[in-house]
């Protein structure tokens, strides 16, 4: 009788945690958009911070979002820069790509959606910055995708229409000015079941 109280402990445990495991994978994908129509369905996670720079007058922060789009699942890149200087315009093209290089050597390559787009110039007159926004969207490929699900990235080439930037990502990001903490080198890791 003894043996089986035991055994009945010991599966109650084991079914808790298996549910706290469940329980803690679901808050995970926490959608910033989440919209289904008949004909249409779009999921977007919010923003994470995966790279960001600061030097003198001039910042620059790249910011990443997965998404489905009608089942299609998408990489979401943005560029945020800030400068009292002149701030040069970037652009994404047809044929821009961004190239990841996963710890355990494999190479990913992400295409372009084939929306164009350039960016955009504002100013801030109380901050006297001028900043410069550019969002590109990025397909991803079917060789080596499931490679993503299963190393973290060590390096990444986002190839912009006549200029190459090449990015380290970190393990753990502490934000200097956004007062945030990211893992940008296994964010493909923890958040691709999210929009697969």
């Amino acid at each position: 009788m003894h043996q089986i109280i035991i055994q009945m402990k010991n599966l109650l445990s084991l079914l808790l945690l298996l549910t706290l495991s469940v329980n803690a994978q679901k808050k995970d994908c926490i959608y910033d958009v989440e919209e289904k129509t008949d004909s249409t369905s779009l999921k977007v996670l919010p923003n994470v911070l995966m790279h960001e720079k600061i030097f003198g007058n001039t910042s620059e922060y790249l910011f990443f979002a997965l998404l489905n789009n009608d089942g299609t699942p998408m990489l979401s890149i943005q560029q945020l820069q800030k400068s009292k200087d002149f701030i040069k315009t970037n652009c994404i093209a047809k044929n821009s790509k961004i190239v990841i290089q996963l710890l355990n050597g494999k190479i990913i390559t992400l295409l372009s959606s084939d929306e164009e787009a350039c960016s955009v110039l504002t100013y801030d007159a109380k901050e006297k910055n001028n900043i410069r926004i550019l969002t590109g969207y990025f397909y991803f490929t079917k060789t080596n995708y499931e490679e993503l699900k299963n190393s973290p990235i060590s390096l990444m080439r986002i190839q912009f229409a006549g200029e190459t930037i090449d990015y380290v990502l970190k393990s753990v990001l502490n934000s200097e000015t956004l007062k945030t903490k990211s893992n940008p080198d296994r964010y493909l890791m923890e958040f691709l079941k999210c929009v697969e």
